[in-house]
């Protein structure tokens, strides 16, 4: 019988992953602890991410992003490092990258190309905006994302700027997607033999986050609403918010009636029960800065757990506000295995992220920390391809690898 708990789901799958800074690195990262061998394709420097300096605050999201990856270098720019990618194309399943969309047709690597040395190749391309359409070609990063796609118009307080969300929201919303459209063409691949080429834009995967506040749009008029902080998008509930604390803040919702009368039975509010004005979520709305009142008024004389305890007792929706410390320090997700600890060689201890797709299936992978710069360069140049040391080490010395 098999060990459910230790199966790799993508044992035996090799991907090539030209991936950069978070987008395609998440993607392959996922990959990695599936059980793929994830080389990771490098220029002589190391990818932007790994450049921005090993003491920088990049280095954690290098190090998490690359776990259980292999790294090797080339210089695509030569004539003998394309020659020395195109002979590692017929040894995969995937190539993956998100460059800006020319980036690979204009070295030679485009997908026709590649599938013509590897038919059964599925090529992954993320980008900003996708690989056709009229904003093909602008730059994209997160911040840019998430101000075209509504994001950030969305966010803020009412009469205030809009904001970007400190999340990276888009970068690894299309990091997620670009995962799914790998998985879903190995399978199809598995019926038909064939590879395909995937094409994942960022603004695409995020455009459906807003739906509730394309709701609100269509059914205000078809007028934008407007930012409203913590509150509904469509102020359309109440509680709906976040709250103070004694010792910080809390996020309540109450998205039914129920949860409305169990709120009101926790603050000892029965009172509530008989008011007409609070007797349905519609009533309750229309006067939710009063309800927001009598519920900060409770809570704002509690701490958070005080709060949590009398909530989540009375089957509210509630929790706390956490700063990044305490998200780090959470019991919770280190029993479920999302968040481990490691002694990294040159950082010391840290905390980093498991993928949620291996806590969710039960998967136990011993996560590695990220390669080193090149690290298997022997592994794969000598092992894989059987070039001997003597012509690796002038490939080295020549700046090839």
């Amino acid at each position: 019988m098999v060990d459910t708990l230790n199966a790799t789901a993508l044992t035996g799958i090799r991907v090539l992953d030209l991936g950069q800074i978070y987008n395609g690195s998440y993607a392959t990262m996922m990959m990695a602890m599936a059980g793929a061998d994830v080389i990771k394709v490098e220029p002589l420097r190391g990818e932007t991410l790994r450049g921005r300096g090993p003491a920088s605050p990049s280095a954690f999201a290098f190090n998490f992003l690359n776990q259980n990856k292999r790294s090797i270098t080339v210089n695509l720019k030569d004539s003998r490092g394309l020659a020395l990618f195109k002979r590692l194309v017929p040894e995969a399943d995937v190539v993956l990258e998100n460059f800006a969309p020319d980036t690979m047709i204009d070295l030679g690597l485009s997908y026709d190309q590649l599938r013509e040395i590897n038919p059964k190749l599925i090529y992954a391309a993320g980008s900003g905006y996708g690989r056709s359409g009229q904003y093909r070609d602008y730059l994209a990063m997160d911040i840019t994302i998430q101000a075209m796609s509504g994001v950030i118009s969305a966010t803020g307080s009412d009469g205030g700027d809009p904001l970007k969300t400190p999340a990276a929201l888009c970068d690894f919303s299309g990091g997620i997607h670009l995962y799914g459209a790998v998985m879903t063409a190995l399978f199809q691949r598995e019926r038909t033999g064939q590879g395909q080429f995937v094409d994942v834009a960022m603004l695409d995967t995020v455009i459906p986050t807003l739906s509730t506040v394309m709701g609100a749009y269509y059914f205000g008029d078809k007028t934008v609403p407007p930012r409203n902080g913590s509150k509904h998008p469509a102020l359309s509930m109440a509680p709906y918010n976040v709250y103070l604390a004694r010792d910080g803040y809390v996020a309540i919702i109450c998205t039914n009636e129920k949860h409305w009368l169990s709120m009101a039975g926790a603050m000892n509010r029965e009172d509530l029960f008989q008011d007409p004005r609070y007797g349905s979520m519609r009533e309750r709305a229309a006067i939710m800065s009063e309800v927001d009142a009598e519920v900060t008024a409770w809570t704002s004389v509690r701490t958070r757990a005080e709060v949590l305890a009398a909530l989540q007792g009375a089957g509210v929706p509630s929790a706390s506000v956490r700063d990044v410390e305490e998200v780090l320090a959470d019991e919770h997700l280190h029993e479920r295995g999302m968040l481990h600890e490691t002694d990294h060689p040159d950082w010391g201890e840290m905390t980093l992220m498991n993928s949620p797709l291996n806590v969710a299936l039960g998967n136990k992978v011993i996560p590695v920390p990220a390669p080193e710069l090149g690290g298997a360069n022997d592994d794969v140049y000598g092992g894989l391809l059987g070039i001997a040391a003597p012509e690796l080490a002038t490939l080295k010395a020549e700046g090839v690898i």
